[in-house]
């Protein structure tokens, strides 16, 4: 069997003093494997990357959202004001507030924004939890279709699963339809589902599989819907993200690239052309992702400032940069 690869260096004044090892493939616009490292054809937990087809299944079942709403619907947002103000959006556009979110209350994952809504006198709120524009566009897909979105009798029970009337409940129709999405996307069937970091369904793929998603988003026509959520993430990137983020910076700096990262360290990225990427760092570690999609796009031939500067993550020793962690450069050769 196959089994991650070490794909990134912890080196520290000089001294490699560990690694992070994981998968990356890198498909073809046909959807074929072009070039990969590690385990790319095993179930896998997309987690947020999974959000741009979750994005797809709202958009066939009638939920009419472009522009920053759309990607905001997409996105694990920073929390910062402009985002709050967008759920609130999605909401108002079936008559609802925040009180119907179901989100779990979270501070912002932004730490300027966070800090910021803490000396306003703000505690762990919904709003700010970062899936809080999936889950405004969730209910505002249920609301359009008269489909049920929470089943007051029934809370979350220990196991975790929620009433079959409850818009996170992979058995309602509203999952149902993101389910046949990600599949169609990914060209495979789903394999596992889970419950989420905010409480909705998530569902295992390949890497492969969402690599060949990515792609195909990036390379579809804007009026399709699979090209309106890529347009959407491309023309508003800091509501895909956060103005302070290594994927919104990225989009800006590749014309008609799309990305989209998620928890345990995935990563996602499609191209213009077609070509799709994705990354899983083994350990989770956030700071190895950005590092080793950016040495996968110059392993593309694709290089400018941005890309060059986030193939370093800084490691600090006394306030001073002392290290990085870095491109393990037989990965990548």
């Amino acid at each position: 069997m196959t089994e991650p690869v070490i794909l990134a260096d912890v080196v520290r004044s000089g001294f490699v003093e560990g690694h992070h090892r994981g998968s990356v493939v890198v498909t073809a616009p046909d959807g074929s494997v072009e070039w990969s490292a590690g385990v790319i054809d095993q179930p896998m937990f997309p987690r947020s990357s999974n959000k741009p087809m979750q994005a797809l299944g709202m958009l066939r079942s009638g939920l009419d959202l472009d522009g920053e709403l759309l990607s905001l619907a997409g996105a694990s947002h920073s929390g910062e004001a402009f985002h709050l103000d967008g759920v609130r959006r999605i909401l108002a556009t079936v008559g609802l507030d925040e009180s119907a979110l179901r989100t779990p209350p979270a501070y912002p994952i932004d730490d300027q924004a966070r800090d910021e809504w803490v000396r306003a006198g703000h505690g762990l709120d919904p709003v700010t939890m970062n899936c809080s524009g999936k889950h405004a566009a969730m209910i505002a897909t249920c609301v359009v279709n008269d489909w049920p979105y929470h089943d007051e009798s029934r809370e979350k029970s220990t196991d975790a699963v929620w009433g079959r009337d409850d818009y996170r409940s992979p058995e309602h129709p509203l999952q149902q339809a993101i389910r046949t999405a990600v599949e169609d996307s990914a060209g495979e069937k789903v394999s596992h589902v889970a419950v989420d970091g905010c409480g909705a369904p998530i569902l295992a793929i390949t890497l492969s599989g969402l690599a060949r998603s990515f792609g195909l988003f990036a390379a579809e026509p804007a009026d399709t819907l699979e090209g309106r959520v890529a347009k959407a993430f491309r023309e508003h990137p800091d509501y895909a993200s956060g103005s302070r983020r290594d994927e919104s910076a990225l989009m800006k700096a590749v014309p008609g690239l799309f990305c989209k990262a998620g928890a345990e360290s995935v990563y996602a990225v499609g191209l213009a052309d077609g070509c799709g990427l994705a990354v899983k760092i083994e350990d989770g570690t956030p700071r190895a992702r950005a590092v080793v999609m950016a040495a996968t796009l110059q392993k593309l031939g694709l290089r400018n400032d941005v890309i060059d500067q986030q193939t370093r993550s800084p490691l600090y020793g006394g306030g001073i940069e002392v290290g990085a962690v870095q491109p393990h450069p037989a990965a990548f050769a």
